[in-house]
């Protein structure tokens, strides 16, 4: 009645590859398929070569050991960008637009409203009711600047008088 005797070891080590490699689906991080690429490929050296238990599990660990480093250094130097960096970075996402002063700045730290959220925030004294931008953050808190209009900023395009002579 066999029992572990029956079982054979490469294929042993080839389904354990594959276990790791599905259990790399559901765990957040991508280090599990190193390991199971260390099976399977161990797996496959103990069919060709009929290696004993010992030397199976060492050559387990090294692989093991040799392609997470070797992955850690390759996604080190090529990391992978995904579509939009900002993702999952909320105050980040936030520079740029305007909030509104919901506990007036009093030596440079208040609270602002952006939204249905309240942040605690840092700028210059600013009455409550004003107008902010969020110029950008440390942590979570955001970093503000007063909102000024266009008029104020001499935006409006001067007044130019006809040239001299009629025109």
């Amino acid at each position: 009645m066999g029992g572990l005797d029956s079982l054979d070891p490469p294929w042993v080590w080839i389904a354990i590859g594959l276990a790791l490699a599905a259990l790399e689906l559901l765990v957040p991080g991508v280090y599990l398929i190193w390991l199971a690429a260390a099976a399977i490929i161990t797996g496959a050296l103990t069919f060709v070569l009929d290696l004993g238990l010992a030397v199976q599990v060492s050559n387990f660990v090294f692989l093991a050991l040799i392609l997470a480093f070797s992955a850690r250094r390759l996604l080190r130097d090529r990391p992978i960008v995904g579509a939009d960096p900002l993702l999952n970075k909320r105050g980040g996402r936030l520079i740029g637009e305007t909030a509104l002063v919901t506990q007036a700045f009093e030596g440079g730290t208040g609270r602002i409203r952006h939204g249905d959220s309240e942040w605690l925030a840092r700028g210059a004294d600013i009455a409550a009711g004003q107008r902010v931008r969020i110029i950008g953050h440390e942590g979570s808190v955001l970093l503000v600047e007063p909102l000024t209009l266009l008029a104020d900023e001499g935006t409006v395009p001067p007044v130019q008088s006809p040239p001299p002579g009629g025109g």
